[in-house]
């Protein structure tokens, strides 16, 4: 039974469990959604991702947790944290937050109000001094909401990932203190 982390006027922000593959697969496997994190994934590599994900909330407390929209019960969007890594980033185990939401929902606000209870979360329950967001220079959507979010560019911890198409390299990073996040509430 998937916990309940957090709660926003609008979305429910719950764990996941082996029961979601399906509806990641369906609603945030699209290509205008993978475009800049990797493309689309296989069934395996969800799959994949999901006991990576489930493992580290058992063992740490943490994890990325699916949003379920209030008014529908339906899910519409992935976010949380974890820790970063990608072996060619100099920051590996540092506090990672990301996010992605399904295409129908995109402009609505959910991803900016789901952050903002992942960061509550990230800089209270889970006691993280700071976390890091990362992007692609490409992927403006993306760093613009990690702007809104008092978030401030780490050009120092830019790294070029071969795993990426030329438009995604480098990999850009974001950062946010527990100070920064408290002073700007």
């Amino acid at each position: 039974m998937p916990d309940i982390i957090a709660e926003t006027d609008r979305l429910v922000l719950r764990t996941i469990d082996e029961n979601d593959v399906h509806k990641h697969d369906r609603l945030l496997n699209s290509p205008a959604i993978m475009a800049h994190i990797g493309g689309v994934m296989e069934r395996h590599e969800i799959e994949a991702r999901h006991a990576k994900g489930m493992a580290l909330y058992a063992r740490e407390g943490f994890s990325f947790l699916f949003l379920i929209e209030k008014a529908t019960g339906e899910m519409v969007g992935y976010c949380g944290i974890k820790k970063v890594d990608n072996p060619l980033a100099g920051n590996q185990g540092d506090h990672e937050i990301g996010w992605k939401v399904r295409e129908d929902r995109w402009r609505m606000g959910y991803a900016e109000e789901a952050m903002r209870a992942v960061l509550n979360w990230a800089f209270g329950r889970i006691g993280a001094p700071y976390v890091v967001a990362l992007t692609s220079r490409a992927n403006v959507g993306s760093w613009k909401l990690m702007q809104k979010l008092g978030m401030v560019r780490r050009k120092d911890l830019d790294f070029d990932d071969p795993d990426y198409r030329d438009k995604d390299n480098p990999t850009i990073q974001y950062s946010l203190s527990k100070e920064q996040w408290e002073n700007s509430q």
